[in-house]
């Protein structure tokens, strides 16, 4: 096997070092973020960094990149109050990509790409039509994570959208049912397939 030490990993080049550090974590999510700000302006950002914070109540939480520079997502979500996230399919992969790239702040992201936005539920922020799964959210928090500077958001469930064939009558999400893919670095895209499940998991007696 090949061995990094921490004084290899600080030498590396830095387009190698991201790359080798942002793919080592394995699979993460791939989730297309949408915003409105109070002006009207929508934007749409992909982030491979939501997770499951709690069922009772029903918590998400993302890591936002150092505000040195403008987030949009974040500024709009601030405003509002309110964000949308959505489940990247197999079919969605390149314009989801694309929204990675930096436009200013009255430049949608929906403009740029195939990507239409949809509105529903009385939801300020725009969901992404055909997304497999749409999440909306109240933006409860964000708190510092002081050793990089980024930050975890942390948001509400406030309604939930998804494919009736992906919805198993255990309330289960089936993922692959609705080609939903997954991230790998951060310019990777995989197609999961479901392998199996199992029980709940007792000591053995």
């Amino acid at each position: 096997m090949q061995h990094f030490s921490k004084e290899n990993i600080d030498a590396l080049a830095r387009r190698y070092k991201n790359n080798l550090i942002n793919s080592i974590s394995g699979y993460k999510s791939a989730n297309l973020i949408g915003t409105k700000n109070k002006a009207g302006n929508t934007n749409l950002a992909v982030f491979n960094s939501v997770v499951h914070l709690g069922s009772n109540p029903a918590l998400l939480g993302f890591i936002l990149r150092p505000t040195t520079v403008p987030r949009h997502s974040y500024q709009n979500m601030k405003e509002t109050g309110v964000f949308t996230i959505n489940h990247i399919s197999k079919d969605q992969i390149e314009d989801a990509h694309h929204s990675s790239a930096k436009y200013a702040e009255d430049i949608s992201e929906f403009d740029q790409t195939n990507l239409e936005a949809e509105y529903k539920a009385n939801c300020l922020a725009p969901f992404v039509k055909g997304a497999p799964v749409q999440i909306a959210c109240r933006y409860v928090n964000d708190y510092l994570i002081k050793e990089n500077d980024t930050l975890l958001v942390v948001g509400a469930i406030e309604h939930l959208f998804v494919q009736e064939e992906m919805l198993l009558e255990d309330g289960y999400v089936q993922l692959d049912k609705g080609e939903v893919v997954t991230v790998n670095g951060i310019d990777g895209y995989a197609l999961p397939q479901l392998l199996a499940r199992f029980p709940y998991a007792r000591p053995k007696e």
